[in-house]
């Protein structure tokens, strides 16, 4: 009985189509808030290394977050806010407190680096699963490969994502993604912790493969279903470093 439930397991899974996978991935359940202290590290192609630590907060499956550096010293103080709406207004603003200005991120400048890293503005937004068309490449009995093409009116920098997913609980373990005009920009590795119950991403290393400048991102002392009060993520909060 049991192994006849797996290869009926095992058909169904081969029936569905690249949609209906990105549909389950995005269905799956979440904690409804996550506090984390973050650690980016940068490397150069020379070996030159930058860590910052960061606060985060988030809500609503990371569409409500709000980030704040705390080291380096130079670095204390930027923050930023950002809120997606399903009607496509989503909203990012980002504090500098050298310049005592708080900066809209507009969809113009979603393509810019955030903080000298190899993530874009627009890789700190969720993938809204109806802004993509999707082709499940390739299937076996552990993973399989997912190609997610942003629409036009999305105006993505990128062309396409190649995931390759575990079967067994729909997560990415590693990502390429390429540039509009063809040629792969990054790849991304990706680690998880099992927290409660949720499979929550622990590790994510990301490489941009023109520049050789990698990014590994940590999340660590991750705190789950805290209450987090939806009025937190409001630009008068940017200047208010938490204590974690």
């Amino acid at each position: 009985m049991r192994s006849c439930s797996f290869i009926l397991l095992v058909s169904w899974v081969f029936c569905q189509s690249g949609y209906e996978i990105a549909d389950m991935m995005a269905s799956r359940e979440a904690p409804s808030d996550i506090k984390s202290t973050l650690v980016m590290r940068l490397k150069d192609k020379r070996g030159n290394s930058l860590e910052s630590t960061l606060i985060s907060h988030s809500k609503d499956g990371g569409k409500k977050q709000i980030i704040w550096f705390v080291s380096p010293p130079k670095d204390r103080g930027i923050s930023l806010y950002k809120i997606e709406s399903d009607e496509g207004k989503d909203l990012m603003k980002m504090w500098l407190p050298a310049f005592k200005k708080v900066r809209k991120i507009s969809s113009r400048k979603k393509s810019e680096s955030f903080m000298n890293s190899d993530l874009t503005f627009e890789d700190l937004y969720n993938r809204n699963l109806n802004d993509f068309t999707y082709d499940l490449e390739t299937v076996d009995d552990s993973t399989y490969v997912l190609t997610s093409y942003p629409k036009e009116e999305l105006k993505s920098s990128y062309g396409k994502h190649v995931s390759w997913i575990d079967r067994r609980n729909l997560l990415i373990i590693k990502e390429e993604s390429y540039s509009s005009k063809g040629p792969l920009m990054k790849t991304k590795q990706i680690k998880y912790e099992n927290i409660q119950g949720f499979d929550l991403v622990k590790e994510i290393n990301v490489v941009d493969v023109k520049l050789k400048h990698e990014t590994h991102l940590e999340f660590t002392e991750m705190r789950i279903n805290t209450g987090i009060d939806d009025k937190s993520f409001h630009e008068m909060n940017l200047k208010r470093i938490p204590i974690k």
